[in-house]
């Protein structure tokens, strides 16, 4: 069995027998920076949820593999420039960091261009961090009112927690914006944390070096 086979069926083990609900949250494989020969067992082995951050590496990678793998979901989990926004809604499934209206206007432009409806989680800044990207708390609901109105298939909300601090925090406070909103999904837990985003009920984990090793 392939180390990274091995890796993710151990964090789907911890996931289950630390579970309250018996809604099992989705593991979103974080293959940024992985060559395909590390992403090719897990599609083998029956994984479908893979998250890559930059545009122009998921098009490489990912253009063929998901012409013949129809089930597989890409998620772009990463920071979105405006300018990729066209390329990005040929290619992803889900979009993780829409945090202006800016973003969501282009997207709900490009992808009625094509046809094509996106799963859109909005990305919130919980920890009111200058240098993170995120919508201010305050200003959540004025971006989830836009995005609606538009025509964006807002699903839920995402958060990266502040590093420094207890994440378990922050969790509780992305689940009550969730529940006050009405949403059935939440994208939070990484690597270092997806335990206790799972006590929280986050529906998507964003799970990488846990899974392929640590990045060169």
């Amino acid at each position: 069995m392939h180390k990274t086979v091995e890796n993710l069926i151990n964090i789907e083990s911890k996931i289950k027998s630390s579970l309250t609900n018996s809604k099992l949250p989705k593991i979103i494989a974080v293959s940024k920076t992985f060559d395909i020969d590390k992403i090719i067992p897990l599609i083998e082995h029956g994984h479908l949820h893979f998250g890559e951050n930059k545009v122009q590496e998921a098009i490489d990678k990912w253009t063929v593999i998901k012409q013949k793998n129809s089930e597989i979901k890409l998620h772009m989990i990463g920071k979105l420039q405006t300018n990729k926004v066209k390329f990005a809604v040929k290619l992803f499934d889900y979009i993780h960091s829409v945090d202006s209206e800016k973003l969501a206007k282009k997207i709900s432009e490009e992808q009625q261009k094509i046809n094509r409806k996106i799963k859109i989680f909005i990305q919130v800044n919980i920890g009111s961090e200058n240098q993170k990207s995120g919508i201010n708390k305050n200003k959540l609901n004025d971006l989830i009112n836009f995005s609606k109105k538009i025509g964006l298939d807002v699903v839920g909300l995402m958060c990266i927690p502040p590093l420094d601090k207890v994440p378990e925090i922050y969790f509780q406070e992305m689940l009550k914006l969730k529940e006050s909103n009405n949403f059935n999904d939440l994208s939070m837990g990484m690597s270092s944390d997806y335990l206790g985003a799972v006590k929280y009920n986050s529906t998507f984990l964003r799970i990488g070096s846990s899974i392929f090793g640590k990045r060169s």
